[in-house]
C-alpha cells in the first residue's frame, strides 16, 4: 500500500472515530428521576431544564423511574446516561456494599438529605420513640428515603416494619394525603423543599418535625459512619422555627463510566454556570455547587474523569 492510500485510510478511521464521539456528545441524553411527585422528579425536572439552557447542544431528557431503586440497575443497563440516585444507596453501590461495586461515577452532588419526621401538628408526639407502634408512611418500597430510614432505625436498635405500623406507596404523591387526611401520624422525608413535608406543613393542621438527639445521632454513626451529622435550617417550612439536629447523606447524580470525558467535563461546567438560574427556581439546588461535589464524593476515584478534571481546573482538587 503506497503513501497516499496510507494516509487515506487513516484519515477514514479519524473520521469515523470522531463522528463517534460527537454523535456521543450530541444525541440526547436521558437522566432517570423518580416517580411524578417526588422530590427527586422536581428535581431531575428543573436540574435538566437547567443544562438545556446554558448548553442546548447536551439535550438533557429527563425521565421517570420508580427512583433511586431503579435507576442504578438502569444505569448498569446503559438504559440510562445518568440518574438522581439518594446518598446511602449510591455508596452502596460506588463501594460495594452487600453487591459488586457500580461501574458508576459522580457527576455532582445534589443536595444533602438530613432525615427526619413530619408529624401531624394536631398530633402529640415529639420524640422519634413517641413514633414507635404508631402508623408512620415511610415512602415507596425500595426508594432511597426508605433505606436511609432502615439505615437510621438500625443504627438505633430499631425495625421500622416491627416497631412501627408502617406505611408504604406505589408513587411518593401519595405519602402526604395519608398524613393530612389522618390514616398516618407522621411522614418520613429528608432535606429543604420536598414536596412532601410542603404539603403536610401547609395542610391547616401543620407539621412538627422531629430529628435524632445528640446521643441517638452519635448512636447511628458508631454503626454507620459513612452517615454524616445534618441539619434542616430553621424557616425550610411554615412553622419549622428551629433547626432540627439528625443525620444524612449527599445525595448524588451518578453517570456511566463509559460516556467521554468531554461530555462529562460539559456537563458539570454548565451545571456550574446554570446554579444561579437553578437556584431560584429550587432552593435545595442551591447545594449543588462543584465545592460540594469534591466534598460528597466517598473518594476522588469515583468522581468521572471529565468531572474531576473540571473540578482540578478550577482550584477544587489539586
Amino acid at each position: 500500500m503506497n503513501r497516499s492510500a496510507i494516509i487515506g485510510c487513516a484519515m477514514v478511521m479519524l473520521a469515523a472515530v470522531l463522528g463517534t464521539v460527537a454523535r456521543a456528545e450530541t444525541r440526547p441524553l436521558t437522566l432517570g428521576t423518580s416517580t411524578q411527585g417526588g422530590g427527586f422528579s422536581l428535581y431531575g425536572d428543573e436540574l435538566a431544564a437547567a443544562i438545556n439552557a446554558v448548553d442546548p447542544g447536551l439535550k438533557v431528557m429527563s425521565r421517570p423511574t420508580r427512583g433511586t431503586d431503579e435507576n442504578i440497575p438502569l444505569l448498569e443497563q446503559g438504559e440510562l446516561d445518568m440518574a438522581l440516585v439518594q446518598g446511602t444507596v449510591a455508596y452502596e453501590a460506588l463501594v460495594g456494599v452487600g453487591r459488586p461495586r457500580a461501574d458508576l461515577r459522580i457527576l455532582t452532588a445534589m443536595y444533602a438529605s438530613p432525615g427526619v419526621f413530619a408529624v401531624r401538628g394536631d398530633v402529640s408526639a415529639r420524640t422519634l420513640d413517641d413514633l414507635k407502634g404508631q402508623t408512620v408512611v415511610f415512602g415507596t418500597e425500595g426508594s432511597g428515603l426508605v433505606v436511609l430510614a432502615d439505615y437510621v432505625l438500625e443504627g438505633l436498635g430499631l425495625d421500622m416494619r416491627r416497631d412501627f405500623d408502617a406505611v408504604f406507596v406505589s408513587a411518593a404523591a401519595e405519602s402526604p394525603r395519608k398524613v393530612i387526611d389522618g390514616e398516618a401520624v407522621a411522614l418520613w422525608g429528608a432535606g429543604v423543599g420536598w414536596p412532601g413535608f410542603e404539603r403536610v406543613a401547609g395542610a391547616p393542621q401543620g407539621a412538627r418535625f422531629i430529628g435524632l438527639d445528640e446521643a441517638q445521632r452519635e448512636k447511628v454513626r458508631a454503626r454507620h459512619g459513612f452517615l454524616m451529622p445534618m441539619q434542616l435550617p430553621a424557616g425550610s417550612y411554615p412553622g419549622q422555627d428551629e433547626a432540627i439536629d439528625t443525620v444524612g447523606s449527599w445525595n448524588l447524580v451518578l453517570i456511566r463510566s463509559d460516556l467521554p470525558e468531554t461530555l462529562a467535563y460539559r456537563l458539570m461546567s454548565a451545571i456550574d454556570k446554570a446554579g444561579p438560574a437553578l437556584t431560584a427556581r429550587l432552593e435545595q439546588a442551591g447545594e449543588t455547587t462543584p465545592a460540594n461535589t469534591a466534598v460528597a464524593a466517598p473518594e476522588r476515584r469515583l468522581l468521572h474523569p471529565g468531572v474531576e478534571r473540571y473540578l482540578v481546573e478550577i482550584g477544587l482538587l489539586e
